[in-house]
Order: structure tokens, then C-alpha cells, then sequence
């Protein structure tokens, strides 16, 4: 098959392989081993087919871009933008997207490569075509190229090539393109800005930052929604909050949130701004936040209290999201009475509202009575039963109800509810307490699919863990909980049968 393909490379490199041909040598290389095809290939062979791709024939295009695929995967990347350099160029320019997204998979490569990389630096018409990528049609093409240009901007010698030349010129042109582009061209500068404190620096001295932010605090709100998630996504490292602070631009966010009150189409942004505080709270610290910023937990609890579903979803991820490490809980518990009777809400969508939000209602209850062992102290364990039992008149027999219903995702949502208190003892107590619940625990059969599976499985494990769990279920259950554990969340017990003489 190897003599079969050189044969067939070298007719495709007098440029005389008819489409027929094109076809063979497509299948020919994709059963030749990589290491074989290095051996045979030439520079002029890969010349040859990447000038086959400049035809108006989409089958000819098509099988081109199958056999370039096959054959470039087993060059080094180094040998690929030293020898192939225009080539690459050139299919950047090709008018159709497979050509594009072949090529920028060999960029893609490229930039990977620390040798390889330092190459296109110096190619500034290879990274100008790269920028001009960002505007295209294909989502596909315009990803690669954010990709790759985001992985050569890790180097000093990367940021001074993009910012520091006309290739921010280039940058500013593709932006101009549209506001979808725009947006694009924002989400590759937050990546950027994301690497380090340096990176920032360089963009936020090339305008494009406190664009973005302007966008953001700007007057249309459709814009403002989408501004808000690539600041968030700033706000995840600390040089990011550093600048977001020294801007003014989190006391912003709380003075818009604060005038949400009179804008009639705040629905637009809320959500976003809330979720900004959520993450904001998680990374740096609650107190602090809800503290300096109380208009963010004001807002939340409106919204976890309103009618319309849209809000009260994003509140009760929030909540999760707060809620999930003490330091969350402690803020939340001071809320008292307000927090409580919310819990009482929350443990009514669970059971009543559309699937969707029933889900995110069971994963912020998870998140909220989760604690680790190292943490249950007996103030906080007291916390956390108040709360469970704040969510319904009978909150284990309310998620046993959700967990039995024919529904995956449900079943899976009200079991990691059980496993977010199985260590806790008083929720050990409640379990044992409750007729048939350790059976409906150790009982396979309710399980119908492997993600009920799996979810069980950890519920048995996070028991079986638990330091109280001998002492207070007892050595009968606790050993057929070991059992469980010991057997795996697939096992299926064997049935024997007896023959039995004249049996069919």
C-alpha cells in the first residue's frame, strides 16, 4: 500500500492525477502508516496538492483536503511552516471553509509548538490572515484562529507582536466587520488578559479593554448582557479583579444593578450582572462582597422571591454558588428568616416547577447542605438540618418522591441531595428513621440507567465514609452499605437456575 501511494503522490505531484486518482490516493494514505508516509513525501508533493485545492471543483477540493489532512498530520510542525509557509497563506484566502479549517488546524499545531511558533512571528502577512480569520463566517474557522492567537500571545515576544506592531491596526479593521465579530475579537482580548498581569497591561494599553468596559457600562442593554459574561470571565483571576477594582468598573456594576429598579428592560442584563457578583463572591471572598457590595444580595433574594422563572433561576444558581463553601453559608444564615423562608420557596419549585428549574433548584439545595467533615462543627451541622428541614414539612420524603419519579436527570438530582447530607448525623438519624429508606439505598433495582447508577453509588460511598455511619445505622446496615461499595454500581447478582427433568 506504501509503493502505492508514493506512485500515486508523485502523479498528483506532476499535477496530472485525475479525480479518480484523487480517490485512490485518499484511501492509500489513510492505511499507511505516518511514520511510512514521512519517508515518501516530498516538499513538491505537498506543493502539488495544496495548488490542486485552486480549482472550482468541490470533489477535487474535497479529496485534497482529506489526503493534506492525513499526510501534514505526520510532519513536524517546525518542517510544515518552514517548507509550506505561502501555502498556508494562501489557504487562509481559500474561499472554501474546509481549506480554511484544514489550515488553521496546521496553525493550530504551529502555535503549539515552541519551535514551530517563533517561526510565525516572523510571518507578519501569516498572522495578518490569521486576525482577518476572526471575521469569518464559519464559527469553526473563527474559534481556531481566537485559539491560536490567544497561544501565541503567551510569549513577550507574542504580545509584542500583536499589540506592539500594525497588527493591532488589523485587529481594530476585523472588529469593524460586525458586532458578532466585535465580540469575538473582546473574547480573544479576555484570554489574553486572563495569562497574566503583563498580558493585561497590553491590553489594556492597546484600547480594547477599556472598550469592552465601556460597551458594558454603556446605555444599550443587549449589549451590556453580553459585555458582562467576558468581564466575568476577567474577574476569575486576581490581576483581572485587581483592574476590574482599580477601575471603578465592580462599583459600576452595583450602581447599575442598584438603578435596575427604574429600567424597564433590565430583565436583558440582571441576570448577568447577579451572576458577575456570584462568581466575584466564590473566588474572592463572600463577606467581603456581600458586605461592600449589598445591593448584589438584596438583588438575589428579589429575584429568588419573584414570580417570573427566569429570575428565580439564576438566583438559586447564585445561591448554590454562594452557599457552596462556609464562608457563603455563614453570610446567607444572617439573613435569618428571609433565608429560611426562601429555602421554603426553593423546596416548592423542586417539587412543582418545570423541569429545568426543578433541576437547578435540586443542585443549589446540593450545594448549600454540603459540608465536609473537617467543617462540621456542631453550630454549622445545626445550620444545615434548619435548613433542610426550612425546605418542607417532610424535605427527606419530598426528594425520595423527586428520586423515584421516571425521570433521569431528576432521580440524579434528588440523590445527590442525599449524598450532599449522608455524612452529616443528623441526617444519618433522619435516613434510619424513615421506614424503608436504607432498603430503598441498598436496593439495585430502582437504579434504571448509568447515570442513576453512578449517582447511587456515590450516595452509598459518602455513608460509608461518614465516621458516624457504624455507630448510627448499625452493624447490619453498615456492612450490606460496605457490600455495595465493595461490589461496584454495576453489579448484578447472579441468579442460578436448576434443570429440572422434562423442563422445556
Amino acid at each position: 500500500m506504501a509503493e502505492a501511494a508514493a506512485e500515486l503522490l508523485e502523479r498528483a505531484a506532476r499535477r496530472d492525477a485525475a479525480l479518480e486518482e484523487l480517490r485512490a490516493l485518499r484511501v492509500a494514505v489513510q492505511a499507511v502508516p505516518p511514520a511510512a508516509l514521512r519517508a515518501r513525501l516530498g516538499e513538491h508533493h505537498l506543493v502539488a496538492l495544496f495548488g490542486l485545492l485552486g480549482v472550482n471543483d468541490r470533489e477535487q477540493v474535497s479529496a485534497c483536503v482529506s489526503i493534506l489532512e492525513r499526510l501534514l498530520q505526520a510532519l513536524d510542525p517546525l518542517y510544515v511552516i518552514q517548507n509550506l509557509r505561502e501555502e498556508l497563506q494562501k489557504g487562509l484566502f481559500h474561499p472554501d471553509d474546509s481549506v480554511k479549517i484544514l489550515t488553521m488546524s496546521q496553525v493550530g499545531r504551529i502555535v503549539e509548538d515552541s519551535a514551530a511558533v517563533r517561526e510565525i512571528l516572523h510571518s507578519p502577512e501569516l498572522l495578518q490572515q490569521i486576525i482577518n480569520c476572526i471575521g469569518g463566517e464559519k464559527i469553526a474557522v473563527a474559534k481556531e484562529a481566537i485559539k491560536s492567537l490567544s497561544r501565541i500571545a503567551q510569549s513577550q515576544e507574542g504580545l509584542e507582536a500583536l499589540f506592539g506592531s500594525s497588527l493591532l491596526s488589523d485587529l481594530r479593521n476585523v472588529m469593524a466587520t460586525s458586532d458578532v465579530v466585535r465580540y469575538r475579537v473582546y473574547e480573544l482580548i479576555v484570554e489574553i488578559s486572563s495569562v497574566s498581569a503583563e498580558s493585561l497591561n497590553y491590553c489594556a494599553n492597546s484600547g480594547l479593554i477599556p472598550e469592552l468596559i465601556g460597551e458594558l457600562t454603556g446605555e444599550d442593554v443587549l449589549v451590556r448582557a453580553t459585555c458582562i459574561e467576558m468581564v466575568t470571565s476577567l474577574a476569575h483571576t486576581p490581576h483581572g479583579r485587581q483592574y476590574l477594582a482599580q477601575q471603578g468598573v465592580i462599583d459600576k456594576i452595583s450602581n447599575i444593578i442598584l438603578g435596575a429598579e427604574s429600567d424597564p428592560f433590565s430583565s436583558f442584563y440582571l441576570p448577568g450582572f447577579v451572576k458577575f457578583f456570584g462568581n466575584l463572591a466564590i473566588v474572592d471572598s463572600p463577606q467581603q462582597i456581600c458586605e461592600r457590595y449589598p445591593v448584589f444580595m438584596e438583588k438575589v433574594f428579589e429575584m429568588a422571591e419573584s414570580q417570573d422563572p427566569t429570575m428565580i433561576g439564576v438566583a438559586v444558581d447564585t445561591l448554590g454558588i454562594l452557599g457552596s463553601n462556609v464562608e457563603g453559608k455563614q453570610v446567607l444564615q444572617k439573613a435569618r428568616y428571609r433565608f429560611q423562608n426562601l429555602l421554603s420557596k426553593i423546596g416548592h419549585q423542586a417539587k412543582n416547577a418545570p423541569t429545568e428549574l426543578r433541576l437547578r433548584c435540586l443542585d443549589a439545595i446540593s450545594s448549600l447542605l454540603y459540608l465536609p467533615p473537617e467543617q462540621q462543627t456542631e453550630d454549622l451541622l445545626r445550620m444545615t438540618e434548619s435548613w433542610f428541614t426550612s425546605l418542607s414539612s417532610q424535605p427527606l420524603e419530598l426528594f425520595r418522591s423527586i428520586s423515584t419519579q421516571p425521570f433521569p436527570d431528576l432521580h440524579c438530582g434528588a440523590l445527590r441531595v442525599f449524598t450532599a447530607i449522608a455524612n452529616q448525623p443528623w441526617a444519618q438519624k433522619l435516613m434510619l428513621d424513615s421506614p424503608g429508606f436504607v432498603e430503598y439505598v441498598v436496593d439495585r433495582s430502582v437504579e434504571p440507567d448509568k447515570a442513576s447508577k453512578d449517582a447511587k453509588y456515590e450516595l452509598v460511598k459518602a455513608l460509608v465514609n461518614s465516621k458516624t455511619i457504624a455507630e448510627i445505622f448499625g452493624n447490619q446496615y453498615y456492612l450490606r452499605l460496605r457490600a455495595y461499595l465493595h461490589e461496584g454500581p454495576y453489579y448484578v447478582k447472579a441468579v442460578s437456575t436448576t434443570a429440572v427433568e422434562g423442563a422445556e
